[in-house]
This record gives C-alpha cells, structure tokens and sequence, in this order.
C-alpha cells in the first residue's frame, strides 16, 4: 500500500531534521522552509495527506498559510496540525478556528507527535473513503437519472411518432410544435399571470410532454383521420374523441406505474384539453377562460399556427402573415389574449422554427407513400 505522506514547515533546519527523522521510516515526508515553499509543494502534483505546520516563521505565518489551504478546494480537506512555542489557550483556540486539525507545542514530545500524527492520517483515510464512496454514489445517481431521462424522452418521441405514422402531419410537424411550446413558455416567463406556472423544470415538462398532443389519434378510424376533404358531424364527433382517447391512453400508463409522473400529469392535460378554446365553444369538455390549464392553451396558439402554415398531402400552406392574422383575430375567442400577445412579440421565432424543420418534398412524398400502406375502411 501507498504510505502516507506528510509536508513537515518549519523555518528551522534543526526541527525539520527532528521531525523528519521521527517520520521518515513510517512516511513518505516532504519539507518546505517557508510559506511560500509549502504552498507550492501542497498545491502540487501530489498533495500531502497530513501537513505540520509551525506558526511562527519570517513572512508569512503559519496561520496565513492555513487560510490559505483552507480555502483551496485542492489542499481544504487535507489535516493540519500546528507546531509552536506558543502554548496560551487563545493562540490555540485561533489556530483551530481558523481550521487546524490539532496543536502541538514545542518542544515536541515524539511519542505525543506521532500518536497525533497517526490519529489525523487515520481520520484522512477514513474522510476520503467516505468522500469517494459519495462521490462514486453521486455519480452513479447521475448517470442513472440520465438513462432514465433518455428512456423517458426516447418513449415520449416513440409514442408520438405512432400516432404521427396514422396521421397526414410529417413527424417535423412533432418537433415545430414543442419548439413553439417552448417559445411560448419563454416569452410568457415572467408574466404575472403566468410566471409561477412557467418555471424552468415547469417549460422543460413542457417541451417534453408537448409531442403527446395529437397521441389519441390512434384510436381514430383511418376513413376519419386520413379524409382529406370536410369531415361530416357525425365524423367530427368521432375524431373529437382523439383528446379523451388520448388522455385515457396516458392515465392508463400511469396507472400502470402506480404513481403520478410529472410530464404525464402535463401530458394528459395537454392530449385533453388542447382544443378547448379561450370562449368555451372547444371541446371536449367546454371550458373556457383560466379553467383551461396553461399547457393546453400555449398548444393550442401553436398546434393552429403550425396547421396553418404547414403544407400537407393534400394541401399547401398559408404564408406566416396570413397564419399570424388568424391567430390575431382569434385572441380572446380561440386564444388566450395574452398568450396572444406573446405570440406576436416573437412570431419571427416561430417562422425561425418553421423554417428550421420544415417539411420537404420527399418528407411529404414518404408520407404519402405511407399513408396509401393503410387500408381505409369500406374502401373510403
């Protein structure tokens, strides 16, 4: 095993000699004959385990260099122990308090010195174990919370992407909305209205949850999701049920984890209430105001942008002008007016968005191809 080693400071050859001499054969012993040398030597490439310190010296004292130690992440766990002549119950009493481990007085007692000596090493060894068995642990917690987030996005995208593969959205239309979402939420950060729902773990839920909007669409008939043209009522009626289906779909999930999990809680808001609007004239529930929950509305101004905007298999998209002056004509009916207001301080954030994952030629042609791979029912 390693032996330990031991910085010995003192400003007079003949102590450096006593005292190296009644550790050498049980230490690996360092010498310094100033402040100045023993910093150098404990901030180097192998720090001491334990450092004798003698508090009287030309320039800089003992207690400064202590200071000095202590308050260096590299050298503050390393024990000192202070050799002086100085023996009053206050020079003592500073020397602890300033962090020494012990106090020793000269003349030095070799038997006392190496009983202290062997005391710090020994209470060194067992403050590193436990500091690294915690450091090990902290890491491992780490590296464990990361698997589980990654498992956790990869499920949230994979469950997205299912319900994408049924529907005429490109999975870009997945990644524009949580974008907007997440612009929203900024914006709207330090609204009074808003601020203590939209913190920074809060938007982060946000931008995780907001792929899960449309998840319900899965349960929807194909001759429903898929028609290209006006759906009749009684179709509208059934595609409607896409947010309770949705919201269902992820109670079941959690109910099957036995606890409430944060970005389903979010989720499910989202996957129900999305088409709610701000007047009461939604669905599925009909509310309206502030009893629509805060995620369910940021969606909303952003699942209609991006409907507007984007082309589709069956139809091309309006100009960002065109979709910001819907959008503006609806605050206060669809929209929450201030979300709104939000919304059109940084609509050329959305167009960024857009633009940044806008849906290609052969993005739509795959889509297409697709969605022609599903059977329709009764051929429609």
């Amino acid at each position: 095993m390693r032996r330990s080693s031991v910085l010995v400071v003192d400003d007079s050859p003949d102590n450096l000699k006593l005292i190296g001499g009644l550790l050498k054969d049980l230490y690996r012993v360092k010498i310094a004959t100033d402040g100045e040398k023993a910093l150098a030597i404990a901030r180097g490439p192998s720090t001491p385990d334990l450092i004798l310190l003698d508090v009287m010296m030309p320039g800089m004292s003992g207690y400064d260099v202590c200071r000095l130690l202590k308050s260096d992440p590299l050298t503050q766990n390393v024990p000192i122990i202070f050799l002086t002549a100085l023996s009053s119950d206050q020079d003592e009493s500073e020397g602890l308090e300033i962090g020494g481990a012990d106090y020793v007085t000269k003349p030095v007692n070799p038997r006392v010195l190496l009983a202290r000596v062997k005391t710090q090493i020994e209470n060194k060894a067992s403050s590193d174990f436990i500091r690294n068995q915690n450091d090990f642990l902290d890491a491992e917690v780490q590296r464990r919370t990361l698997e589980l987030t990654a498992i956790q996005d990869v499920t949230i995208l994979s469950m997205a992407s299912l319900a994408e593969t049924r529907d005429s959205d490109t999975g870009n239309h997945i990644l524009r909305t949580q974008y907007y979402v997440r612009a929203l939420a900024e914006a709207l950060r330090q609204h009074p209205r808003f601020r203590d729902y939209l913190t920074h773990d809060g938007i982060d839920m946000l931008f995780k949850s907001a792929p899960l909007h449309d998840i319900g669409k899965v349960g929807i008939p194909d001759h429903i999701l898929l028609k290209p043209g006006r759906l009749t009522i009684e179709e509208f009626e059934i595609m409607k049920t896409h947010t309770t289906l949705g919201r269902d779909a992820l109670q079941g999930a959690e109910n099957s984890l036995g606890t409430q999990v944060g970005f389903l809680e979010i989720a499910k808001e989202i996957a129900y209430c999305h088409q709610e609007k701000w007047d009461g004239s939604g669905y599925p529930q009909g509310l309206s105001g502030d009893d629509i929950p805060i995620s369910a509305r940021l969606m909303a101004v952003a699942d209609v942008y991006d409907a507007l905007i984007s082309r589709r298999v069956y139809k091309e998209g309006m100009t960002h002008e065109e979709a910001i002056a819907i959008i503006t004509d609806s605050a206060g009916t669809h929209f929450d007016p201030d979300i709104v207001e939000a919304f059109l301080s940084i609509d050329d954030e959305f167009r960024r968005i857009a633009l940044r994952y806008t849906d290609s030629d052969e993005d739509l042609d795959k889509k297409r191809d697709k969605l022609e791979q599903i059977p329709s029912q009764n051929g429609k």
